[in-house]
């Protein structure tokens, strides 16, 4: 698991933004729900989660927002 985060981390920036697109976020949302199993962080766990299904219509713009300032994306640690 730890080789996919760093994998992740390591992306070209325009690959990043495009994982942003609202398809295609459910890359990020698989991604922290990783990063929160492999620090055992059950509430990143849960929102990870909430964030396929029901916040998979706002979260792709926190994603892109987040992307374009720090070119990388947020996640609870």
């Amino acid at each position: 698991m730890k080789s996919l985060i760093k994998a992740m981390d390591e992306l070209p920036f325009i690959l990043k933004l495009i994982l942003c697109i609202p398809a295609l976020d459910i890359v990020w949302s698989v991604y922290k729900i990783c990063r929160s199993l492999d620090k055992k962080n059950v509430l990143g766990i849960v929102l990870g989660v909430l964030t396929i299904f029901p916040g998979a219509v706002f979260i792709w713009v926190i994603d892109l927002i987040t992307v374009l300032v720090n070119k990388k994306v947020w996640w609870l640690d």
